[in-house]
């Protein structure tokens, strides 16, 4: 089932009209229609944005439901989310049928997660894999290096950072998945 179309159907299941979906997550009614449509693609705000709507992890409206069974990822098919101002992808290396998700981080040079700092109901861990990342957490900087990791409470206002001038990779851990 392509995006457009998951979408469409968990708006359907939550009872949300259109419009109050839209309002709901800060979109045009036309952007949701097109979005339903699969005619555009949405910036990975306006996924945070509707999938907090929905209440489901935002890697969800990309994956069909899973069984119980071990589920494995292929490199060739992990899911990939990228920023359209640049800055930073995502590819999921969890399967999305537990309460954690996995993801690998891109961050380009002097890139970030997001504009600003956000919060979300979980648990998160990050390790950098290579290059520097700045973890602004709660207003405080964690200058993290390759093998370096931190834990906190995604509740506080974060984000990641890439102050230079090569691309930093990470890993994140995340229960229960993020919105």
């Amino acid at each position: 089932m392509a995006l457009g179309a998951r979408i469409r159907a968990a708006r359907e299941r939550s009872g949300l009209s259109l419009r109050e979906f839209a309002g709901r997550a800060e979109l045009s009614p036309g952007f949701v229609s097109q979005l339903e449509r699969d005619l555009v693609d949405p910036s990975l705000e306006s996924l945070r944005r509707i999938a907090t709507v929905l209440g489901v992890p935002m890697f969800d409206l990309f994956a069909d439901a899973g069984g119980q069974g071990p589920a494995v990822v292929r490199r060739g098919g992990r899911v990939r989310v990228t920023s359209p101002k640049g800055g930073i992808s995502y590819a999921r290396l969890s399967a999305g049928t537990g309460r954690i998700e996995v993801l690998e981080g891109l961050l380009d040079p002097h890139g970030s997660s997001s504009p600003t700092p956000w919060t979300h109901p979980s648990e998160e861990c990050v390790t950098v894999i290579s290059g520097r990342v700045r973890a602004e957490i709660n207003g405080e900087d964690f200058i993290l290096s390759e093998g370096d990791s931190c834990s906190f409470d995604s509740r506080l206002p974060h984000r990641y950072i890439n102050d230079g001038d090569a691309p930093a990779r990470f890993i994140l851990a995340i229960t229960p998945p993020s919105y």
